[in-house]
């Protein structure tokens, strides 16, 4: 499990640190995998919650009780009893769904609208029936009083198909080339559609015909030259506010009395708004997405207070009504999930999430296959396994083959048996090295002021050490030693004014005691030197002869 802490709120990643297992296992290695330790403080909150290659569309239902997920490859929809947190069924697609939308409360009823014109009705068992449209569709929703489903895409009709009596409508005209997304006001069923032009049209059911129309391209920032922005995505929060999303990436909070936005958040990455909604719990907080980033903001100030950054593009959203869980459908095979304290408790089906969060905090791994090696047709070769093409031992994917880590590890050591003679090699020179550099003496540096006093200390200090190493007290030497590291006596080494003039009187008239001292002190020096040099020959010998046997080392494998 992945922590951030974005403004101070906690984002628990509840699908980092899953452990990506190949299609291609058997029931008996994924029985294995779950007993490793690794695999045992991860937390999979939904079992099977992802899709083979991407997933698109995710909704849950009103009961609370089921997540309808849409995704590729094969085109499907998977079924999530989160009561039992597991699947409960999947189904499969001719054509990839572009939107559904659940009609009943529970799973028994649901609406699919497909990229090549068709609009699947699913019951408990199955495909129930199947319509096709004039246009391509792009959104669609249910008014529940009149059993009314209502379709927009590219033209500039609305599209009726009643399901009671199984037949389409007399279409609503406007004029609009095409609209993106539309939804029924849940309170007075006020039908707002989006436009491709940037208009918000408002229809009146009742009457068919159209009562508001709001120029949103206006008020939103287009950086897209000459084109003018359009709606991609609308919600609404109650029966007086609104939520547009355009295509650059702005969103519009209208109060539909008014024509002038009370308020406008920008994503700033000019990307199209895909999802919109409303915190549940706290109505101030707004949840919106785009490709990139998944934003939670204040409707009133626009203050953010966190935000999600996946590292694959998102494509929907779903918020678990009255919780802090939230569910990102995107690029990949995983389902993201993450967990808000701060926007509200776990739901009630996963109550555990509360006392665990905190327990299963790590680092994210960045491993993918942790038992299989990934190895291009180039690799093979090199390795002289390409003759294992089309055995059981490698798995094609993509580019290259999948190969089970201990064969890889076996079969570069008999590709490269001179590999561990190479890295001995390595090793050796790079101690060679680090001997020749710590045998270098490193030259003081004397300061500018006092120059001689203060070559005078450091002589006094290089004879400090050879006493020290003797075992010799040397109680005076001690005391010059610490002058130059002291930090009292700092000024004396670097102020100008603290320099010592030889020409003084005061200076004269201590001059022959200092140069008695100055004699006494050489003295000593020499006949301590001299037991010094015999000391450092014998050192240098025994270093020669460490040289010369690592050498002997080196020669010898080169002539092997």
């Amino acid at each position: 499990m992945q922590v951030t802490n974005v403004n101070d709120v906690r984002v628990y990643n509840l699908t980092c640190g899953q452990k990506a297992v190949p299609e291609w296992l058997n029931d008996d290695k994924r029985k294995k995998l779950k007993k490793e330790a690794d695999m045992k403080q991860r937390i999979e909150l939904i079992q099977g919650f992802e899709m083979p290659m991407l997933s698109s569309c995710i909704q849950m239902t009103r009961d609370g009780q089921y997540i309808f997920v849409t995704g590729a490859y094969k085109p499907r929809v998977r079924c999530y009893d989160v009561n039992e947190l597991s699947l409960k069924f999947e189904r499969c697609f001719d054509n990839e769904c572009i939107q559904m939308k659940i009609l009943s409360e529970d799973y028994s009823k649901v609406v699919f609208m497909h990229s090549n014109r068709y609009i699947e009705f699913h019951s408990q068992v199955g495909n129930y029936y199947t319509i096709r449209t004039p246009k391509q569709g792009r959104a669609c929703d249910y008014r529940y009083s009149s059993c009314d489903l209502y379709c927009v895409g590219a033209t500039n009709e609305i599209y009726r198909f009643n399901l009671e009596q199984g037949q389409y409508l007399e279409p609503l005209s406007s004029k609009s080339t095409g609209f993106n997304a539309c939804e029924f006001n849940p309170e007075h069923e006020l039908f707002a559609c989006g436009s491709v032009e940037g208009h918000l049209e408002c229809y009146d059911p009742r009457v068919r015909s159209l009562v508001g129309n709001i120029d949103c391209a206006v008020y939103a920032n287009s950086n897209s030259g000459n084109s003018l922005p359009a709606v991609s995505c609308i919600k609404f929060k109650d029966a007086l506010n609104i939520a547009v999303g355009t295509s650059t990436g702005q969103i519009l909070m209208f109060d539909i009395r008014s024509n002038k936005p009370y308020f406008i958040k920008d994503h700033n990455y000019n990307l199209p708004i895909k999802r919109i909604d409303f915190h549940t719990l706290n109505d101030d907080y707004v949840l919106s997405i785009d490709k990139k980033i998944c934003k939670i903001w204040n409707r009133h100030t626009g203050k953010n207070l966190t935000s999600i950054e996946p590292a694959t593009p998102l494509n929907d959203m779903l918020n678990i009504p009255g919780s802090g869980l939230i569910c990102l459908t995107n690029d990949s095979p995983k389902i993201f999930v993450y967990y808000i304290p701060t926007l509200g408790n776990a739901p009630k089906w996963c109550t555990f999430l509360d006392n665990i969060t905190e327990e299963l905090e790590e680092k994210p791994a960045d491993t993918v296959y942790d038992d299989y090696k990934f190895l291009t047709l180039k690799e093979l070769d090199t390795l002289g396994l390409s003759h294992l093409i089309g055995s059981d031992l490698l798995r094609a994917y993509m580019h290259g083959y999948f190969m089970d880590i201990r064969l890889y590890n076996q079969a570069k050591s008999v590709a490269e048996p001179f590999a561990f003679a190479e890295y001995r090699k390595q090793k050796l020179r790079a101690k060679i090295d680090l001997k020749r550099e710590k045998s270098r003496v490193p030259l003081p540096i004397v300061p500018t002021v006092n120059k001689e006093l203060a070559e005078k200390l450091l002589h006094d200090e290089g004879d400090f050490i050879v006493n020290k190493k003797k075992k010799q007290k040397a109680a005076d030497t001690k005391e010059s030693l610490t002058i130059l590291k002291d930090s009292r006596f700092r000024s004396l080494f670097t102020n100008p004014d603290m320099q010592i003039d030889a020409n003084h009187v005061s200076f004269k008239n201590i001059a022959p005691l200092v140069s008695r001292l100055s004699r006494q002190t050489t003295a000593e020096d020499e006949s301590i030197s001299n037991e010094n040099d015999e000391d450092q020959d014998e050192e240098e010998q025994e270093d020669d002869d460490g040289n010369d046997l690592i050498d002997d080392m080196l020669t010898s494998d080169d002539d092997n």
